[in-house]
C-alpha cells in the first residue's frame, strides 16, 4: 500500500520530523514540484538560488534539492555554506531568479528540518504559489517521477553555480545603517547565534572600531544543546546572564536561521517581541522620519494602532504568517512589517523578515538617543502607554484538535479578568477584545502541533490572568 503524502505547507513553509517525514526522497519531490511550477509559469529560465540553514544534514538537503533542479534543465545558484534566510531571499533578487529553496526549520526543536519556498521578489512563497507546488506534490507523490542527478554533474554542464552572497548582502545592510558610527559607538553587544546560520554576522559587520562584540553559541551544533533556536526568554537565559555579568549594553539574538531576532536589555531582561516592533516603528517614524504603513499580523503588538494615530500613518492587520504580510508590504510600499514572532522586514530591503538588519536598526537606535534600551522602552510607553504582553504554549495531541475548537466556540466569553468582551474575530485563532484595549487569543501553530494563548494588557500580572483565562477556555495543561 502506497503511503499517504506527508508533505503539508504551513505558514512558512514544509517542515518535519528528519528521518520520519522530512527524507531525502521527499526533499526530492518538493524540489520536483517547484521545478514543474516554474516550467508551468514559463520562469524556469530565471534560474534558482538554494541556501541552507545549520541544523542536521541540511547541506546534504540542499544539495538534493540541487540535483534535482539541475536534472530540470534549471540553472542553480547554491550557497556554499550556511546562511541566514533573508540572505538568500536578497540573493533571489540579487540574481534576479525565478525563485528560492531554503532548507531550515527556522526556530523549530532541533529532530526538524524544513523547506522553505521564495518567490522572485524574495518574499515568503504566496498563496497562489504554494498551492500550485502542492498540486504538483501529490501528483508526483502518486507518479514517483523525479528527475536527480548529481551536483558534480550539474556543475559539468554549466547548470550549477556556487553562489557566495555575503558580500552583496553585506553591502546591501550598509546601505541603511551608518555601520562606521555603530562601529566608533564603543558599546558592549552580547550576541547569541543560537548555534544558527547567524553565526559571525554582527561581528564581521561591527568589528575594526571600538564596539565590543561578545558572541555565544556561535559554533554549528545541530543538537540545539539546552534550547530550541527561538529567541524568547526561557531560551536567552544565558545571554542574559552575560549582560548582566558582564555589564553589557545590550544583548542581540538571531534565531536558527536568522530571519526572527531576540533582544535583552542592559539589565538583562528580555524585551518582548511587540515591544521590538513597536520601537523599531518608532525609530523608523520619529528618528529617521519616514512614513508609510505598518503591516502587523493579528498576534502584533497594539501599540502600533497608536503609533499609527500619532505620526498619521495607517496600520494594516493580516492572518499570521509573513506569507500574509509581504503580499501587503509590496502593494503599499509598507514602511515596515512584522509579526509576534520576532520576524520584521523594512522597505527598501526585500518584503522578508531580516533579524541582522532588525538587529542594526536597534543598535542605531540606541546609539543616535544615546538610551539604553530599558530607557528606549520608557520613552516608548511615554507616547503609547504602557503595555505588556505573555505568551504560553501548549503541545496537544492532533486527536483533540476539533474538540479544543468546540470548546471554545460552546464557551464564547461575555467578560474576561473582569473587563467585557467588547468585540471577537476569528481572522487567525479566537481573538478576544476587552473594553480596556486588553486582548487574548487563542491559536494554533501553522509550523508544529503547539496551541498558543498570547494576551496584551496594561500590566504583567493582568497578562497572567488573562492568560489563565484562555488556558481553562482551551482546556489544556
Amino acid at each position: 500500500m502506497k503511503a499517504a503524502n506527508p508533505i503539508k505547507f504551513g505558514t512558512d513553509g514544509w517542515r518535519a520530523v528528519i528521518a520520519q517525514d522530512f527524507t531525502f526522497d521527499n526533499v526530492r519531490i518538493c524540489a520536483q514540484a517547484l521545478a514543474d511550477y516554474l516550467k508551468q509559469q514559463g520562469q524556469a529560465d530565471k534560474g534558482l538560488v538554494i541556501g541552507y540553514d545549520t541544523r542536521f544534514a541540511s547541506e546534504d538537503f540542499a544539495a538534493a534539492c540541487a540535483g534535482v533542479t539541475a536534472a530540470n534543465g534549471i540553472k542553480v545558484f547554491l550557497s556554499p555554506k550556511a546562511i541566514p534566510t533573508p540572505e538568500v531571499s536578497f540573493g533571489v533578487t540579487a540574481k534576479n531568479a525565478a525563485a528560492a529553496i531554503v532548507i531550515t526549520a527556522s526556530h523549530n526543536p532541533a529532530r526538524y528540518n524544513g523547506f522553505k519556498i521564495k518567490s522572485a521578489d524574495g518574499a515568503s512563497a504566496p498563496e497562489e504559489m504554494i498551492a500550485g507546488v502542492e498540486q504538483n506534490i501529490h501528483r508526483i507523490f502518486e507518479s514517483g517521477q523525479v528527475r536527480d542527478q548529481s551536483p558534480d554533474r550539474a556543475r559539468e554542464q554549466g547548470l550549477l553555480e556556487y553562489y557566495d552572497i555575503d558580500p552583496q548582502y553585506r553591502q546591501r545592510l550598509g546601505s541603511f545603517v551608518d555601520l562606521e558610527a555603530l562601529k566608533s559607538s564603543g558599546l558592549k553587544i552580547g550576541v547569541d547565534s543560537m548555534f544558527g546560520a547567524g553565526s559571525g554576522y554582527f561581528q564581521k559587520l561591527l568589528e575594526g572600531g571600538s564596539v565590543k562584540i561578545s558572541e555565544i553559541n556561535s559554533e554549528r551544533n545541530p543538537a540545539f544543546p539546552g534550547i530550541n533556536p527561538e529567541p524568547i526568554a526561557i531560551n536567552l537565559q544565558k545571554l542574559s546572564a552575560k549582560v548582566k555579568a558582564e555589564g553589557l549594553d545590550a544583548g542581540l539574538a538571531t534565531d536558527g536561521d536568522a530571519d526572527r531576532i531576540g533582544i535583552i536589555d542592559e539589565n538583562g531582561r528580555f524585551v518582548t517581541q511587540l515591544e521590538v516592533y513597536a520601537l523599531l516603528a518608532l525609530y523608523l517614524l520619529e528618528k529617521r522620519g519616514q512614513r508609510g504603513a505598518i503591516v502587523k499580523t493579528v498576534t502584533a503588538t497594539s501599540m502600533l494602532y497608536r503609533l499609527g494615530e500619532i505620526f498619521n500613518v495607517p496600520v494594516i492587520e493580516t492572518p499570521v504568517g509573513f506569507k500574509y504580510v509581504a503580499p501587503v508590504m509590496l502593494e503599499k510600499d509598507a514602511l515596515i512589517g512584522g509579526e509576534e514572532s520576532g520576524g520584521y522586514g523594512f522597505r527598501g530591503h526585500v518584503p522578508e523578515r531580516d533579524a541582522v538588519l532588525a538587529g542594526l536598526y536597534f543598535l542605531d537606535f540606541m546609539v543616535s538617543t544615546g538610551k539604553s534600551p530599558s530607557q528606549l522602552l520608557e520613552y516608548l510607553f511615554s507616547k503609547v502607554g504602557p503595555h505588556y504582553y505573555n505568551r504560553r504554549d501548549f503541545h496537544f495531541p492532533e486527536a483533540q484538535r476539533q474538540v479544543i475548537i468546540g470548546r471554545i466556540r460552546e464557551h464564547q466569553p461575555q467578560e474576561i479578568a473582569g473587563s467585557r468582551v467588547s468585540r471577537s474575530d476569528e481572522m487567525d485563532g479566537f481573538r478576544f477584545f476587552l473594553e480596556d484595549n486588553s486582548w487574548l487569543l487563542i491559536r494554533f501553530s501553522g509550523t508544529e502541533p503547539l496551541l498558543r494563548i498570547y494576551a496584551e494588557t496594561s500590566s504583567p500580572e493582568r497578562a497572567e490572568r488573562l492568560l489563565d483565562f484562555g488556558q481553562e477556555l482551551a482546556g489544556v495543561q
